[in-house]
């Protein structure tokens, strides 16, 4: 019996990384699985982004954990591609009980814009993936779990970046904190919206995490070119596997967390940086 058995939980940005790590952990607790990805590049995306044969590796893995899997291809800032997604994964399978919004971005640039036009679409595009795309994500979901009346969790994947800073006129760093930061509010004011529904909504913080988003050829130049920046974010952001992301995941999901509701929960190994 595994803690998430007859239940189906939505992943955005379960492609890769973070959200493939989500997927195949909620699956090997019992759960089947609604996988949504944009699976294409945007724009001002220097990083390469995920692809169809990504989401499908992932619906692989979910298959091999026992479980079944929808995939959906939408764009978390089209609330209509994003709500045929969800919609088709619920009518395959039934029910929504978990949410993990999880699709984020962060546009960094080894020479970052100084135009208006491209400064502008790299602030628009983080703050529509990162913020209004958490809000999408949560409109679209909730009703399904309101309306068949058993409760469910809401999880939203933050950043300690909205806990602390580091010092860097960078709009990579600056529109990436000011989307993660306002998701506390956003979860804030949705836990309390939902908690009549039985619904709980919670925010984990993750400190720097190893996927292709921040392991590529275009990190490592930007980071060769700020050594001290770099040095500082490795004093303030103790990296972890996504492992250790998705067990905080399970957790908020499951009913171990049935009396938590509206809470940030970092998972950054300070403690343990501390001591060591």
């Amino acid at each position: 019996m595994g803690s998430m058995d007859g239940r189906v939980a939505l992943i955005t940005g379960a492609a890769r990384g973070m959200g493939r790590s989500h997927a195949v952990r909620l699956a090997e607790a019992g759960a089947d699985i609604i996988a949504v990805d944009i699976c294409r590049q945007i724009e001002s995306m220097t990083v390469r982004m995920s692809s169809r044969e990504d989401l499908e590796e992932t619906a692989s893995l979910v298959r091999q954990a026992g479980r079944r899997v929808v995939c959906g291809v939408a764009d978390v800032r089209d609330r209509r591609g994003l709500r045929a997604a969800v919609t088709d994964g619920v009518a395959t399978l039934g029910r929504l009980d978990t949410v993990v919004a999880n699709a984020g971005i962060w546009e960094i640039t080894v020479d970052q814009p100084t135009d208006d036009d491209g400064r502008t679409r790299m602030w628009e595009d983080t703050i529509g993936v990162n913020l209004t795309g958490v809000w999408n994500t949560i409109e679209i979901s909730a009703p399904f779990m309101i309306d068949a009346g058993h409760g469910g969790s809401i999880i939203i994947i933050s950043s300690t970046a909205a806990l602390q800073t580091v010092s860097n006129n960078d709009l990579a760093f600056t529109s990436y904190g000011v989307s993660k930061t306002a998701l506390i509010g956003l979860m804030k004011m949705s836990a309390s919206d939902l908690a009549p529904h039985s619904i709980r909504v919670n925010a984990i913080h993750p400190t720097g995490v190893g996927t292709p988003l921040t392991e590529n050829e275009v990190v490592d130049e930007y980071f060769a070119r700020h050594a001290d920046l770099a040095a500082q974010i490795g004093r303030v952001f103790a990296p972890v596997e996504p492992g250790a992301i998705s067990d905080a995941v399970l957790f908020l999901a499951s009913d171990a967390s049935r009396h938590i509701s509206g809470v940030s929960l970092p998972v950054d190994d300070a403690a343990m940086v501390r001591w060591r």
